[in-house]
């Protein structure tokens, strides 16, 4: 019996919003385990930097504008990516925002920039990107969740409803797209400590409410994702699909 690796050697993959955060993170671990990485961000300069990072494991990376918001920009960002690549196996789909406001706050264009960016973004990239899948009969779709996909937080009603959309429609991906052997999951990470994060991190009672709401007791960081991606996007995960892996630290398991 031979069991399946780690290695991603000969995959070729997109990472949406992989520029920064955690979906540069992400995108750096799949690349140290060596697939070829497509950099996907609506900055053509800061996705260039972050693919010359990735190279540094000895892989192939580009980077490339695109806006999520947009069809025509995803389908012109695919076609980039099939022209250099002629395949794709493994789809990051990271690219998210967020607004942070009380429902009553919450303006209409507050609305249309977060759902359009975490929910349509990731529905029409996917869709996309599915496309080329269904042809080759084979596939790893990891969409990016949220806590929020499962919990309430309060002053995050437009970000939870995205994030819960985006379970909902993983499983969605996950059993129409089963015929051709592509499998479609998510990652449900927590409060992460990025440089994006990291200045209302400061405030001490805010810090401490994640902390007390954390069983591991402390804040994620972007190397707590790499495993769960990594095995997301491998041989090791073909018999999963429509999951919602949390890696919160034990957040909604209270």
């Amino acid at each position: 019996m031979k069991f399946p690796t780690c290695s991603l050697q000969g995959k070729v993959a997109i990472a949406t919003g992989g520029s920064k955060g955690i979906g540069y993170g992400m995108a750096l671990a799949l690349a140290q385990s060596g697939a070829d990485m497509a950099i996907a961000s609506r900055h053509l300069e800061e996705s260039q930097k972050a693919a010359e990072d990735m190279r540094q494991f000895g892989g192939r990376a580009i980077g490339l504008c695109c806006d999520v918001t947009s069809v025509k920009s995803i389908d012109e960002m695919v076609e980039k990516v099939m022209a250099h690549y002629g395949k794709i196996d493994i789809l990051l789909n990271n690219a998210g925002m967020n607004i942070r406001k009380p429902i009553v706050e919450v303006q209409e264009e507050d609305w249309d920039r977060v759902i359009d960016t975490n929910l349509k973004g990731v529905f029409f990239v996917a869709r996309r990107v599915a496309m080329e899948m269904i042809k080759q009969k084979s596939g790893k779709i990891i969409n990016i969740g949220s806590v929020c996909s499962s919990v309430g937080i309060r002053q995050l009603g437009i970000y939870t409803a995205s994030k819960g959309g985006v379970a909902m429609l993983t499983k969605v991906m996950a059993l129409e797209w089963a015929p051709y052997n592509i499998q479609a999951n998510a990652i449900a990470p927590p409060y992460v400590r990025t440089p994006m994060t990291t200045g209302w991190m400061t405030d001490p009672v805010r810090l401490k409410w994640i902390i007390d709401s954390t069983p591991l007791g402390r804040l994620g960081e972007i190397d707590d994702l790499a495993g769960p991606v990594v095995f997301l996007a491998g041989d090791m995960s073909d018999f999963v699909t429509g999951h919602l892996l949390s890696a919160d630290g034990g957040w909604i398991a209270q």
